[in-house]
């Protein structure tokens, strides 16, 4: 006698496949809303069972978004194998912490997207540590506070704060020796152009120097312990632009080529600066927004600090 196999309404099947399918579309995620608008002529009674049925199958994750509403992504197969074991809590905050990608993510919001009480959400980072599948890295943001990411990945500069910062200080040191070197450099460049003898235009095209020609020269120094990057010079000699020391030439790819050079040459300023520009305000870029009592104010500003004690 054959035996009875339990058989799912075509429907409902019909309605997971769509869910599914909605959610690897929108891989931020789906809300109830949008399952409604999508499919119109299911029930709330069809929608909630098709809906628990891919939760309890491991198939999609319920998650809170940023702005408090109850989201549907599906689940990543690569993230079930690495928690493989863990229950629902753990999985539900791996993928969190794995979402925020290599510039990690507050305890704070952890707890905000899986909504679970700070003692649930403790345990569980101290577990997944002790796995080796989470990492708690300080920022230099907030000294005092951690964020967590995937073991294997490589903090953001943002995160480390780069090549300027060396456990969690800021070496002002070291930027002074390379705003010197390459300031050194431009000006060694703009000297060799003047013993050309050749036209002023010609002249002045000949003193400027690439950012890559420029770290090229930092790099043979050998100053630096940690390897700089092109962007990393760049903006070292930015920092040269605002004192008013070179200026910057952006010049665009001819041809095929549509990426633009960034070119440099150090400068003679025709006349002083006024005290106004050569304090800070003078060439604050968020000038506009300062004011007391926000997150911009003359009160709090380091640099006006330094300025006064000069």
């Amino acid at each position: 006698m054959a035996a009875n196999v339990k058989q799912e309404p075509v429907e409902d099947t019909d309605l997971e496949t769509r869910v599914l399918l909605m959610c690897h579309q929108n891989p931020e995620g789906i809300t109830d809303a949008l399952i409604q608008e999508d499919m119109p002529h299911f029930d709330v009674k069809q929608r909630v069972t098709a809906i628990n049925r891919l939760l309890s199958t491991g198939r999609i994750d319920l998650l809170k978004s940023s702005s408090g509403k109850l989201i549907y992504k599906l689940k990543d197969s690569s993230s079930q194998d690495a928690v493989k074991g863990s229950d629902q809590q753990e999985k539900v905050v791996y993928q969190i912490i794995k979402d925020a990608g290599n510039k990690g993510i507050w305890i704070r919001d952890i707890r905000f997207k899986c909504n679970l009480l700070l003692t649930q959400v403790n345990k569980i980072l101290k577990n997944l540590e002790s796995k080796k599948l989470i990492k708690a890295v300080k920022s230099v943001a907030a000294s005092k506070k951690k964020v967590y990411m995937l073991y294997n990945l490589e903090p953001d500069r943002t995160v480390t704060g780069g090549a300027w910062y060396s456990d969690q200080d800021f070496e002002s040191e070291f930027v002074e020796v390379l705003n010197q070197q390459c300031f050194k450099y431009l000006v060694q460049k703009a000297e060799a152009a003047k013993e050309t003898k050749v036209d002023p235009i010609a002249q002045r095209n000949s003193s400027y120097a690439s950012s890559h020609d420029v770290w090229k020269y930092i790099s043979e120094l050998g100053i630096s312990k940690v390897q700089l990057s092109v962007e990393d010079i760049e903006t070292i000699l930015d920092t040269l632009i605002y004192d008013g020391k070179c200026e910057r030439s952006i010049v665009v790819g001819a041809g095929d080529s549509d990426k633009s050079k960034k070119l440099y040459r150090a400068i003679n300023p025709v006349i002083q600066s006024t005290g106004l520009m050569r304090m800070p305000c003078g060439s604050c870029p968020v000038f506009h927004n300062c004011y007391e009592g926000g997150a911009v104010s003359p009160t709090t500003c380091i640099y006006m600090k330094d300025w006064l004690q000069l």
